[in-house]
């Protein structure tokens, strides 16, 4: 059975999946009575776009101690949001005056994102993530999507390798929010990047289609993925003002349209591509469809809303619970009959997910 993690993109409302992944990590060690379970342990492959690629970066990044083990806990990870949201998403009232009329090309000043990416990851280097994953991104001189491979970081050498800091900058680089990433290759190549979220809010078919190009086979039916969301914001555009404004003063709502539509498509054919092997089941979606109660908008990172946002994911995980019980009792169960199959074989866990993926 291959199991995928796959994390939204949503800025500030990375608080949402972000506890959804804590809770579950909670209810893990519960049950195996092991304080030391991580969520790293119990999927093969993690894919994250935009914030969703920070949680998963963060998700996976090694321990200084022991490379094999991830150094922050889920709730380590969320910390992100509620100690540093605030101050990466503050600007001046000149900045926001000077962005309405199209002499900014972005909002807010990307130093305080750098800084707090680099007091997370310093120097780690994508292909030292501690299981599979990919990140997403778009080149804007090429015309093309651009995936961080951790596979491929670690089987092409310095070419396809990265610090993580700029994986992470490259994926949350949002046209208007953030001014594009120029970022280079350990090996000193020039990538010009956007956010990830202009073709895949919702990573979860890049992920399915990475782990079947591994293993070679179009079965889908032993894949499971759970597909985090950020949430649906719907907002609704007035035709006459959106008619009425200068260009770069709808550019966030362009990027709402886009991020929201690129997702719903996502999930949508991923619904009906299980849907059509019978396996319906294998393919779990988790977001707020009501975000009335917050600020939906992913820089809205006032300490108000940071708390809302908090209260909506305990509200989602309290409707969710009888899922969220079953997934993790599943997940410990298949993780221990992996073991138990392999242990026969004289085989790791480890080495065999390093050998296939």
């Amino acid at each position: 059975m291959k199991r995928i993690l796959s994390i939204d993109g949503g800025g500030i409302r990375g608080i949402i999946p972000g506890m959804l992944v804590v809770s579950l990590e909670e209810r893990i060690q519960r049950i195996t009575k092991k304080p030391e379970a991580h969520i790293a342990d119990y999927f093969e492959f993690f894919a994250g776009t935009s914030t969703g690629g920070i949680l998963v970066a963060l998700l996976l990044c090694p321990d200084p101690e022991n490379n094999n083990r991830p150094k922050y806990t889920a709730k380590q990870a969320v910390d992100i949001y509620l100690q540093h949201g605030t101050g990466i998403f503050t600007t001046s009232s000149w900045r926001r005056f000077l962005n309405q009329f199209g002499l900014l090309t972005e909002l807010y000043d990307v130093n305080v994102l750098e800084k707090t990416l680099n007091d997370y990851f310093g120097d780690l280097k994508l292909s030292q993530l501690i299981k599979p994953c990919l990140m997403t991104a778009y080149n804007i001189e090429l015309r093309k999507n651009h995936l961080f491979r951790q596979q491929k970081a670690i089987s092409h050498g310095l070419s396809r390798d990265f610090l993580l800091k700029d994986v992470c900058r490259a994926t949350t680089a949002a046209p208007t929010y953030f001014a594009v990433a120029q970022i280079f290759s350990l090996a000193g190549t020039r990538y010009p990047l956007l956010d990830g979220g202009v073709f895949a809010h919702n990573p979860s078919i890049c992920a399915l289609i990475e782990v079947l190009k591994t293993f070679q086979t179009f079965d889908i039916s032993d894949v499971h993925i759970l597909s985090l969301g950020t949430g649906l914001a719907k907002n609704a555009y007035n035709y006459d003002d959106f008619k009425k404004k200068k260009a770069i003063s709808i550019g966030p709502a362009l990027v709402d349209i886009m991020s929201s539509g690129s997702s719903e498509s996502n999930d949508f054919f991923l619904r009906q591509l299980f849907r059509s092997v019978q396996k319906s089941s294998n393919y779990i979606r988790l977001e707020p469809t009501n975000l009335s109660s917050i600020e939906p908008s992913l820089d809205a990172a006032s300490a108000t809303n940071i708390q809302k946002l908090v209260s909506l994911a305990d509200k989602l995980i309290s409707d969710n619970e009888d899922l969220l019980e079953a997934l993790a009792k599943d997940l410990v169960a298949d993780k221990l009959k992996t073991e138990e199959k392999l242990e026969k074989e004289g085989y790791s866990v480890w080495k065999f997910l390093r050998d296939k993926l």
